[in-house]
Parts: C-alpha cells; structure tokens; sequence
C-alpha cells in the first residue's frame, strides 16, 4: 500500500484562502470611526442614544503618568531625587547681580514700550477748579440775595457823598463776611487768570507736584497785596486826613473789590470753558482794572481833595499808594513764576 503525504505548502495555502475572508468581514463589521457607529443608528436617534452607542463601541481606557525618572536636567548636573519638585535649582535662583546692594528686583522697572503724548492741562476738565467756581458762584448768590439792601446801599454811597451832618449806617457782622467772603473771591479769580496766562504764555512745566499748587501761590500772593494795600492806605490816610474819612475810603476800597471780582468771574468762565483767547482775556482783565482805577481816583479826589483845592497831590498820593504796589504786584508773579517754571 502506498500512502502520498500532503503537501504542507498546499494545505497552508487553502487554509490562508479560506481564513482570509473570514479576517476580512471581521474587519470590516467593527466599526473604526464614531461617524461609522452614527451612520449604523437610526436617523432620529437622540444625541443621548448616539452617545449611548459611541461608549459601547469604543472603550477609553485609563492613562497613567510614565514613573521613568527625568533625564533632561542641565549637563553636569545631578538627576532631581522628585520629578514634582517645585522649587527652583540654585543656579536658577542665583545670577551675576545677586550679592549687589544695588539689585532691587521688587521695585517696578517701568512700563513696557513708548509713552504717548499726554493729553494737555485743561480748566474744563479739573474737576476741582469746576468745584470751585460753582461753590463759589452758590454763595456769591446766596450771599447776594441776603444782603441786597448792603450792596444798593454802598452803590449809592459810593456815586453819591452824603454830607457831614448825616447819621451813616454801620455795617452788621454779616454784611462784613459778605464783602470779605467777596474779596477772597476777588483774590481767586485773579489767581485763577494769572494761573491760565502762565499756561498759555510763559511756562506749562514747573518744578512743582501739582498745578494746585501754583494756584495756591498766586492766591496767597494776591491776599497779601490787598491786606497791604489796606494797611497803607489806613496808615496814610489816618494820619493825614483823620480817622473818619479813613474809615469811609476804606468802606469805599472794600465795595470796589468786591465789583472787581464780580466783572472777573464772567472772564474766568469764558476762558475755562468756551476757549476764549489769552489776548482778549488781557485786554478784557486790563479793561476791568483801567475802570477800577479810574473810579478809585474819582473817589480818592471828591473823599480827600474836593475841599481842599489840591489838585496836583493827588496824583503823587494815588501813584504812591495805587500805581506802584500794583506794579510792585506785578514784579512779585513774575519773578514767582521765573523761580518755579522748568528752564531746559
């Protein structure tokens, strides 16, 4: 009997037909991709049912963190003992400047890039000016419109010299904070204009912290101009004209003060807020004060001098007590402003 052994090859090359398709449908009924399990489910399938059959085809499994230890540390230097350790190596922590009195690494270096033009000082925009000038414009009027009768009546006096014989009304404490509260105003309002002139025409830089400051410097320069002016003039006139006529020109200085200050407000609030220009400011302020004058010298002649026939003193008497400290004033701000502004 002779038996014929099969070929191996052959019978491997049957098997591997015969498995290949099998291998194949395996394949291809296990789905590789979620689009493949989505197109599989009905078409009104809930986004819970898909997310239902995503989970039971595809299972993900845990991750864990690789236990190897660290190798990328610095040439040279020793592998770290804990891969979680936070703090910094010593030579992290130490450079060149760390034994330097000089490295203070907490204070702030400054900001990064180019600083853009600053945005110019305005009187409309300080909120403490505009404070200001409305708290002082509520009690002008309050004040104002309880002392009505004072003021018509120190107009009148005013443009009108009651004779010897006639009994004169005293002032009450009221009527006197009124026109003191008036001359402070006065003195604000002109250091407000000297401050904006300053500005517009001499210097918008100066050596101090805070434009309030210079406005406080004009305000306490004009404060005492006007409290020297009326010592003067109550020392000269006191002595040479008597205490009564003293008293009444002074009554008199205080009542055009006050005005003063009243015809400077409107050009504080023109020039603050609807940009009028520094040259009609300084005819409008020279105007206001060539005014004044003239009605102080008016009033200096008919208190003084009508009686008298002196006609010539009374330039010498009104230049050496008016004219020259106004000057004197003058000289005072500019030397003021000269010291503090910034020379480059």
């Amino acid at each position: 009997m002779i038996f014929h052994q099969a070929d191996s090859t052959a019978v491997n090359q049957t098997e591997d037909v015969t498995a290949v398709p099998v291998k194949e449908e395996i394949q291809e009924s296990e789905p590789k991709h979620p689009y493949q399990v989505l197109q599989s489910l009905p078409a009104d399938a809930t986004p819970a049912q898909q997310d239902s059959a995503i989970q039971a085809v595809f299972h993900v499994e845990n991750t864990h963190l690789s236990t190897r230890p660290d190798t990328l540390h610095l040439p040279g230097q020793d592998i770290g003992e804990n891969v979680n350790e936070v703090n910094l190596p010593q030579y992290y922590r130490e450079n060149f400047f760390s034994k330097d009195s000089l490295l203070h690494p907490e204070l702030d270096g400054g900001r990064y890039g180019i600083a853009g033009d600053p945005v110019p000082y305005t009187i409309r925009g300080d909120d403490t000016i505009t404070a200001l000038l409305l708290g002082c414009f509520i009690l002008a009027m309050i004040a104002f419109s309880k002392s009505k009768r004072f003021i018509f009546r120190q107009a009148k006096n005013f443009f009108y010299e009651p004779s010897s014989l006639t009994t004169e009304i005293a002032e009450t404490t009221n009527e006197i904070r009124f026109q003191s509260f008036l001359v402070l105003q006065t003195c604000l309002l002109f250091s407000i204009v000297s401050f904006l002139y300053t500005l517009e025409c001499v210097a918008d830089t100066f050596i101090l912290s805070s434009q309030y400051q210079l406005i406080a410097i004009f305000f306490g320069v004009l404060v005492a101009y006007f409290l020297f002016r009326y010592f003067l003039y109550g020392l000269v006139n006191t002595v040479f004209f008597g205490k009564r006529k003293s008293v009444r020109w002074l009554k008199h200085l205080l009542f055009i003060t006050s005005v003063e200050g009243i015809l400077i407000f409107p050009l504080v609030l023109l020039q603050s807020y609807f940009d009028l220009s520094i040259q009609n400011a300084v005819i409008y302020v020279a105007v206001v004060i060539i005014l004044v004058k003239i009605l102080l010298f008016y009033k200096s002649y008919v208190v003084f001098f009508r009686q008298k026939g002196m006609f010539l003193q009374i330039f010498l008497y009104f230049c050496a007590l008016e004219i020259m400290p106004l000057l004197s004033l003058l000289g005072i701000l500019e030397m003021i402003v000269d010291y503090l502004k910034i020379k480059f």
